[in-house]
């Protein structure tokens, strides 16, 4: 098993909201999506702050923005 890098997902993860699963990724990605909800990562940092994690507001956001791949 590859051995999470928790010192440089920190350094990236713009989520404003402490808890204990800040840098373990994989902890962060099943404790959101047992919610319905999508890490703060997915979000500009304007938009993280906001706090709705909802893949509803994922949604609004990206169509809003336009982001393509």
């Amino acid at each position: 098993m590859v051995e999470c890098k928790i010192k440089q997902n920190v350094m990236r993860c713009n989520c404003s909201y402490p808890c204990n699963r800040k840098g373990i990724c994989c902890e962060c990605l099943k404790y959101h999506i047992s919610y319905g909800e999508v890490p703060a990562c997915f979000f500009s940092d304007e938009d993280e702050k906001t706090y709705d994690r909802s893949i509803d507001n994922f949604i609004r956001i990206y169509k809003e923005k336009g982001l393509k791949k």
